[in-house]
């Protein structure tokens, strides 16, 4: 098999695989199902199966893309403490009208009506992380090494996606925090440049090939014009 086609399937298996935690809270938000059920049925497999890609990259001689991945979890991790530290400034600025990742706790252990508890909150925190982490493989995959603005642009985008959605609306703020005040956008924007940043920075810094999915597609049709 071409080699490109081979980093192109795995890496759309990836992307995939990556996309799934970041939409169930939204889908869980917008009513379609419970975020506890979402949990057993996508969240988890999709984690297994991100470390199970990792496997099969080194198994079949794609370790560059194994190694984007564990790049990308740990460049996100990274920009998830960056934005944690804005958000939290905000927060205590008034800028944010609760904590997130309690909500998604209780929300993933099915406590909503009896509250947050430390393996609610343990439980939210390690979500919110590792959503983090996983747009960290999604940026990674899709364009590789690239200069920090691309992963600033990427971290405003996520930030834009997250004040159009059905979450904004459910935490009762409106979209781009119309009911709440000028501090949500504000605080939300600025928290997913630093994001953006960190993400950028730690990728430019660890990760040694500049190819992402988009350059494989035009290594195929560059090869097909020769």
């Amino acid at each position: 098999m071409n080699k490109n086609f081979k980093r192109i399937i795995l890496s759309l298996f990836v992307l995939l695989a990556a996309s799934i935690s970041p939409n169930l809270f939204v889908v869980s938000q917008a009513g379609y199902a419970n975020l506890s059920d979402l949990a057993i049925s996508f969240l988890i497999p999709s984690i297994i199966f991100i470390f199970i890609l990792i496997g099969i990259g080194f198994i079949i001689g794609e370790k560059d893309i194994s190694k984007q991945i564990l790049t990308g979890i740990f460049a996100g991790l990274i920009g998830t403490v960056g934005l944690e530290i804005v958000r939290e400034i905000g927060f205590n600025l008034g800028g944010m009208p609760g904590d997130l990742p309690k909500l998604m706790g209780v929300l993933l252990l099915d406590r909503f009506a009896l509250g947050p508890n430390t393996w609610s909150n343990i439980a939210g925190w390690s979500y919110h992380f590792w959503n983090g982490a996983s747009f960290g493989i999604i940026y990674i995959i899709l364009v590789g090494k690239r200069k920090v603005w691309y992963a600033l642009i990427f971290g405003i985008l996520i930030g834009v996606g997250f004040m159009v959605s059905p979450v904004a609306v459910s935490l009762g703020v409106g979209i781009f925090g119309v009911d709440f005040g000028i501090g949500f956008p504000i605080t939300v924007t600025l928290a997913h440049i630093a994001f953006g940043l960190l993400l950028g920075w730690y990728i430019q810094k660890k990760n040694y090939t500049n190819n992402g999915i988009i350059d494989s597609i035009k290594n195929i049709f560059s090869s097909t014009r020769e």
